[in-house]
């Protein structure tokens, strides 16, 4: 009988992270889990999800191992069983933070609140660079020693500003571009070219409270619930697959300022929620619905 590894082994022990999605058939776990243990990998946990709509099956397991296996050599290793169920699958490393670009325009509560949890350590990114249409955000920006990036948007450069995004995503190997209140529609080609890897945020009262100054649109209808929705970003403007909401209730006496600055904190938490699940790799795409694992 092979003895269980201590807590100190596992903690010793590089920590990795498995994410898939597949048609959904008999023996995926089996072979999830025989592959790991010939493999000398030891299961710390695993979730899964098997939805009767879509006929897909969702996996994470986040597992441990000790030299000389390597993430290389998982991916190398692990790539027959994925062709065998035609798995959509990642292998990465649980400890590396995900390089990250934030956008934002004139609104920086979101940017101001990712900045400093980053900081911090409570989000598992690295902020590899901030892109902005303004420089009003320049001097917070550099006070956390992050490069500043303004890339002015006007419809005729629009093209030429995201090919410059563009060039840095794939100049820094940024993971994640997060919309921190960017006020610029992106292109459906670059939609597409980032898809699954841009999260926006906005407030939930869309559609219904389109346009300019939405909380006090919202005041004069006289809403009881604040909302916020951090979603990943496609084509269809605010209709990507929605990864977390968050809602604050709200009384008769509120004015359109107050209900502002609780829109700006459900902003906040409903974003840093769907960053920091997104680089632990607990989010997976399920047509236009997603998977989040806990």
């Amino acid at each position: 009988m092979n003895a269980q590894p201590t807590r100190a082994a596992a903690a010793a022990a590089d920590q990795y992270v498995l994410t898939l999605s597949c048609p959904d058939k008999q023996g995926i776990v089996h072979a999830v889990s025989s592959y790991l243990f010939m493999t000398g990998c030891n299961i710390e946990d695993s979730q899964q999800f098997g939805d009767h709509d879509t006929g897909l099956f969702f996996l994470r397991v986040h597992f441990s191992a000790e030299s000389p296996v390597t993430v290389d050599k998982l991916r190398a290793s692990f790539a027959a069983i994925g062709d065998s169920f035609h798995m959509d699958w990642q292998i990465n490393r649980a400890d590396e933070k995900m390089r990250i670009v934030l956008m934002v325009s004139k609104f920086g509560h979101c940017l101001n609140d990712l900045l400093f949890r980053a900081s911090i350590g409570a989000l598992p990114v690295e902020i590899a660079a901030v892109v902005s249409n303004h420089t009003d955000f320049a001097e917070l920006v550099g006070s956390y020693n992050i490069p500043f990036h303004h890339i002015p948007v006007t419809r005729e450069n629009k093209a030429q500003a995201e090919a410059q995004l563009l060039q840095l995503v794939r100049e820094q190997d940024v993971e994640l571009v997060v919309l921190a209140r960017y006020m610029q529609v992106l292109s459906d080609d670059l939609c597409k070219q980032l898809s699954g890897r841009i999260i926006n945020i906005h407030h939930s009262f869309l559609p219904s409270f389109k346009g300019a100054k939405p909380y006090h649109q919202a005041h004069a209808r006289g809403v009881k619930l604040i909302g916020a929705t951090a979603h990943y970003v496609t084509a269809d403007l605010d209709e990507g697959p929605i990864i977390e909401q968050e809602v604050e209730r709200v009384g008769h006496g509120v004015t359109p300022d107050q209900l502002v600055a609780v829109g700006r904190d459900v902003e906040c938490q409903a974003l840093a929620r769907a960053v920091k699940w997104h680089a632990e790799r607990r989010i997976l795409l399920n047509g236009r619905r997603t998977v989040v694992f806990p």
